[in-house]
């Protein structure tokens, strides 16, 4: 199988690479759009914030390449959020991929910000891997608020999306590859 994670030079690259490679698979670490493009399943990954991602996908040339993909492909948390319309962060645009927006969390009593930490997965598709009462690790201060594509939440002073689905996209706010067997469940069942 070949996997590709797009290469956007910053965050969890190493991480996630390492818990596919674990899993049995070698990813090719590229911004190429052929390569991503050719590539049997495609990881979208991110941390940090919308719009210097989305520069850097633009930058890249990527914009046109992710939209257009079929493939099996898996936005994972700043590449989850990357995946809808819009994000509050910096009033910027993204991939358009799924209808919706991204906006910031608010801190309360118990529920600071940044959402930091394990939280319970309520889960409406098991073919995505993971149970429901199963915890995994977030790390955002943005969230996409429920909707169609919505597959999987979590609580945090509102109800957020932990993993949604539209055509070939998957998105996880969480980190699978910090999420233990949770998470490495969840990555086999994109693999298959």
């Amino acid at each position: 199988m070949r996997l590709a994670i797009v290469d956007l030079a910053y965050g969890n690259i190493g991480s996630i690479k390492l818990a596919f490679e674990r899993l049995g698979v070698t990813p090719v670490v590229t911004a190429d759009s052929v390569e991503i493009s050719g590539a049997d399943r495609v990881v979208l990954p991110g941390v940090g914030a919308a719009g210097h991602a989305m520069a850097r996908i633009e930058a890249r040339g990527l914009g046109d390449c992710l939209r257009s993909l079929k493939q099996p492909a898996l936005g994972i948390c700043l590449g989850m959020q990357l995946l809808f319309d819009r994000s509050d962060e910096a009033n910027s645009e993204c991939l358009g991929i799924i209808p919706g927006e991204v906006r910031a969390l608010s801190p309360a009593p118990g529920t600071p910000v940044p959402h930091m930490g394990w939280s319970r997965l309520a889960v409406a598709d098991a073919e995505i891997g993971i149970g429901t009462g199963e915890y995994v690790y977030f790390a955002h201060g943005y969230a996409c608020d429920t909707g169609p594509a919505t597959v999987a939440t979590a609580e945090y002073g509102r109800t957020i999306p932990a993993v949604v689905r539209q055509g070939n996209w998957l998105g996880a706010q969480f980190h699978p590859e910090r999420s233990g067997a949770a998470g490495s469940n969840f990555l086999q069942a994109f693999l298959a």
